[in-house]
């Protein structure tokens, strides 16, 4: 393995713990914590959380398009990391200082701009430290960089609620923003193990977009990234509309493993997330690729639209659940376990798959642009769910689509993408970009 990616792992596993911290009590804590000016309790309805929620990560994941900007054409990868990150620090400490709408507004637009910065040129540069000699190993790493991610996040999902109960947002905010300063450490200590690669420019990059080649495969990933859209519609919606169904009081959040009894706070069950995708990512890897692939040869794309049917089927187990629900039929948080499972198969085959789809059919000077990219499709996502919740909302705060109703839509809207995903996967030319 390069030296670098020791320091590059490092770093994704303490900023996705300081990210996912924040983000797993952002709606309980718009819902419930909310302050105004005065330090009088001013919380939000469900139907505004989802909207503010939803927007955040839509901004969240547009950064991601200057921060490739400025990796490709001024900065490189490296600079953009440090600057972007200090800008991330300055963002969670806004949210651990101030727990107004003001506040809230403020931490979250630094978080967005530096978290959404960074994302394309980390994932860029963990591609940098190959080339063709040991580009082999190139799946097995972002595979690493996927496991980093939810290493992090699983101790933060389960951290973080804690705190925000027993000490409040100053705390529950305050840690993910240390934590997001030892990253930015970590990053900085390998700073001369990386194989770097410089920006071209701004004229030779512009120069770049005049070749028919770059062009056609720009148009085609772009086609294939507004795909992806719809998945991150449905998949995002586990930190909203997911955690207010937990916390519903028809949703027992009581845990019998036989010899152990315990509770679960609504928010803290995105951890299962992270845990199934601890699982899922050798087992899929080590075992049922090559095995399925021996009658049924599993390409990337042919893997990220099995993965699109999957997260139908999830929304589909939490549509029922919510149909028990609405009728008061107090029911096992054992739904959502269920749901889980699918969902965290169907993002193993989306979401790393995409990741390492997105950096070999980028051409070589584009390298961060094409994560942006693939970032952008999940700002996308986030942004139709924003705009469908804020679209059913009645001037009451209830909705339009009540109950099952709303999840049954996503199902619908998911199924119909992921159908006409197949007759543009089909005809996708695959094009291998890597450096010398």
């Amino acid at each position: 393995m390069p030296k670098g990616i020791a320091y590059i792992i490092g770093n994704e596993l303490a900023e996705r713990f300081s990210y996912y911290g924040m983000k797993t009590i952002l709606t309980i804590f718009m819902t419930k914590y909310l302050m105004d000016a005065a330090g009088q309790p001013d919380p939000m309805s469900n139907e505004e959380s989802k909207v503010w929620y939803h927007m955040f990560l839509t901004a969240n994941y547009f950064f991601p398009i200057l921060g490739a900007l400025l990796s490709d054409i001024l900065w490189g990868k490296y600079r953009t990391i440090i600057v972007l990150s200090l800008v991330y620090c300055a963002g969670h400490l806004a949210l651990a200082w101030d727990e107004t709408r003001l506040g809230l507004s403020l931490g979250l637009t630094l978080i967005a701009l530096g978290s959404g910065g960074i994302k394309p040129c980390v994932s860029a540069h963990v591609g940098d430290q190959f080339n063709k000699s040991n580009s082999y190993l190139l799946e097995k790493v972002y595979n690493m960089f996927y496991l980093s991610i939810n290493i992090g996040s699983i101790f933060s999902i389960l951290l973080t609620p804690y705190l925000l109960r027993e000490y409040g947002p100053h705390v529950a905010f305050g840690v993910p923003g240390i934590l997001m300063m030892a990253a930015t450490v970590v990053f900085w200590m390998g700073r001369h193990k990386y194989i770097t690669v410089p920006p071209v420019g701004l004229k030779k990059y512009v120069d770049g977009f005049k070749e028919p080649e770059v062009i056609e495969t720009l148009k085609a990933i772009g086609i294939i990234y507004l795909f992806f859209s719809v998945f991150w519609s449905l998949w995002e919606q586990t930190g909203s509309a997911w955690v207010i169904q937990a916390d519903s009081k028809y949703m027992s959040k009581h845990v019998d493993l036989g010899f152990i009894n315990f509770d679960m706070l609504p928010d803290q069950l995105q951890f299962l997330n992270a845990l199934f995708v601890i699982i899922f990512v050798p087992f899929f890897s080590y075992f049922l690729y090559p095995q399925v692939s021996k009658f049924f040869p599993l390409t990337s794309l042919r893997k990220i639209s099995i993965g699109m049917f999957l997260a139908a089927i999830s929304f589909i187990v939490i549509a029922l659940a919510e149909e028990k629900i609405q009728e008061h039929i107090e029911i096992s948080i054992m739904w959502q376990v269920v749901a889980y499972i699918i969902l965290t198969a169907s993002e193993v085959l989306v979401y790393g798959t995409g990741l390492e789809f997105s950096y070999s059919q980028a051409p070589h000077n584009m390298k961060s642009l094409i994560m942006g990219m693939y970032m952008l499709s999940i700002s996308l996502g986030n942004l139709i769910t924003a705009i469908i919740n804020y679209v059913i909302q009645n001037p009451d705060g209830t909705s339009k689509l009540v109950g099952a109703n709303y999840y049954w839509f996503f199902v619908g809207m998911m199924f119909i993408t992921s159908i006409g995903f197949i007759f543009i996967a089909r005809n996708y030319k695959m094009r291998i970009y890597l450096h010398e």
